[in-house]
């Protein structure tokens, strides 16, 4: 067995976060910006869906949803966060751990421009996590938008938001044969990132 750990580390775990996510991209049949989110209530109980991420870099990791679902529910009363990225044909994963904080207006306005306009209607249409009578209510609720915006650009509702993790802890996660997994964890510091490894 080669005794080299397999991940390299660069000062900056963007640069390789950057890679892995290219790689994926071209490797990866479905979604690989699809990643877990996991919040909790102010009494610690959790919750995770997945969601997809749609910005990273120095300035974090940005998604989007409605602020008034039960993770912007809970990211409101708790704003700390855990995210995991895993793709099967790579045999990789990346996890995120920090607080949360919501990003500017106008930075999700541009974002919501760029969106399907069916996606943008469903934004208006759904009352996400609360409970459905039926799902004729949908419907009705998306034909009352389809209504409302007839002819005209769709308007971001007050609620549709995006929220950016500033990570504090990153881990790059590598498979290899007989659980001797490669595991590269950063932690911020105030001076930079520090690196270390695990064990499997």
């Amino acid at each position: 067995m080669d005794s080299k750990p397999l991940i390299p580390a660069p000062a900056d775990p963007y640069l390789l976060f950057q890679q892995w996510f290219d790689l994926a991209t071209l490797q990866e049949p479905h979604l690989p910006e699809a990643i877990s989110l996991a919040t909790a209530t102010k009494a610690g109980k959790p919750s995770v869906r997945m969601v997809l991420l749609k910005d990273f870099g120095p300035e974090g990791l940005v998604f989007y949803t409605n602020g008034a679902s039960r993770k912007g529910r809970e990211i409101a009363d708790n704003p700390f966060g855990a995210m995991c990225l895993y793709w099967k044909n790579l045999g990789r994963q990346i996890r995120a751990e920090g607080p949360l904080s919501q990003v500017s207006s106008a930075q999700a306005d541009d974002y919501f421009a760029g969106r399907p306009r069916a996606s943008q209607l469903g934004a208006w249409a759904s009352d996400q996590s609360r409970t459905l009578p039926d799902r004729a209510e949908l419907v009705k609720r998306l034909e009352s938008a389809e209504t409302r915006f007839a002819n005209k650009n769709v308007s971001r509702p007050d609620y549709w938001i995006g929220f950016r993790m500033m990570p504090e802890v990153i881990e790059f996660w590598q498979d290899v044969p007989n659980r001797l997994h490669d595991r590269l964890v950063y932690r911020r510091q105030a001076s930079g990132w520090t690196t270390e490894r695990l064990y499997p």
